[in-house]
């Protein structure tokens, strides 16, 4: 069994392949909002892009080394099919809403509102049966206040401005779903074979949409395929893979409170590279996004712990 199928013991301490692993996706998906307001291209097409060609380099990897995971779909693995198809769907009306609402409103209030993820997150989890701690809603709070505070979202008042961030919402909800159902994926499936899966049934659905709405899926000039691929190789393989990766170890409450690290991240990004510096006023808001983030992260570690205790003195998992 690869260490990628081997699951971690409820409540035990993370090991530094999955605390690398969430490392390196929070750096990589911080190149999402800038890449995409940079490139010239719809965001429909944008979506779909980033999403067909990691399956391209996906494919290929899953076909060598997960063939029998791959046939296993078709039946002993079929629920797990059916939860990565759903997850797919998901993912690819977050992005089929988020990256348009980015051309349609301010990136800031975009960001922003997408980031109530955590917020659906959480009401998903309590659906499913889960009571989370209130120190998990404390940071939860922090944390989206800080997002709205730090990007300094503008709601706006103009007909396509409000149409964006309804959108942006939207994407929100919809990245909460997709979470949630890859984290039901993930607990048997590896990661190579869910996001192959999970990632082809997303660029199959937007490519249905862009050729329903006569999107242009080329004509581009080469920065924007540049900006594409730099979609591709940094917010697609090395950011949502690796969250996904992390799923079978973290809950999807806690990824999503880690990719509001995403907004300073962000910020910085577009400050060394577009000369956009950050006003003073949004240095309150990163502060309080970390707060949440360290808030619900030892929060969560803390209840782990606790888990571990009552298994170890009472010899079965609570």
């Amino acid at each position: 069994m690869s260490p990628d199928d081997q699951p971690d013991r409820p409540g035990s301490p993370l090991g530094a392949g999955t605390v690398t692993a969430l490392a390196v996706a929070v750096a990589a998906i911080t190149t999402s909002s800038p890449l995409i307001a940079f490139a010239a291209a719809p965001g429909l097409a944008i979506a779909f892009w980033r999403n067909a060609l990691a399956v391209g380099v996906l494919t290929p990897l899953a076909i060598v080394r997960r063939r029998a995971e791959l046939r296993a779909l078709a039946g002993p693995y079929r629920r797990q099919l059916i939860f990565c198809v759903l997850s797919g769907v998901a993912l690819a009306a977050h992005f089929g809403t988020w990256v348009p609402s980015i051309k349609l409103t301010s990136v800031a209030a975009s960001t922003a509102l997408v980031c109530t993820q955590p917020v659906w997150q959480g009401l998903i989890a309590l659906g499913q049966g889960r009571r989370l701690p209130w120190v998990t809603w404390a940071g939860i709070g922090m944390a989206v206040a800080g997002a709205a505070a730090a990007t300094g979202a503008d709601l706006g008042v103009s007909g396509r401005a409000v149409l964006g961030d309804l959108m942006a919402i939207a994407g929100g909800v919809c990245a909460a779903a997709y979470t949630a159902l890859g984290e039901r994926a993930r607990t048997t499936l590896s990661t190579t074979v869910y996001t192959t899966v999970c990632y082809g049934v997303c660029a199959l659905v937007l490519l249905v949409v862009c050729l329903a709405a006569g999107t242009p899926l080329g004509g581009y000039p080469a920065s924007t395929w540049l900006a594409i691929l730099g979609l591709v190789a940094g917010a697609q393989l090395l950011g949502h893979t690796m969250f996904n990766f992390a799923l079978r170890r973290v809950s999807a409450t806690t990824v999503s409170i880690l990719i509001l690290l995403e907004v300073p991240g962000s910020a910085l990004l577009a400050w060394a590279w577009l000369g956009q510096a950050p006003p003073a006023a949004t240095v309150p808001g990163v502060l309080l996004i970390v707060a949440g983030v360290t808030v619900v992260v030892l929060g969560g570690a803390r209840a782990g712990r606790r888990t571990v205790a009552l298994t170890t003195s009472t010899g079965a998992e609570v």
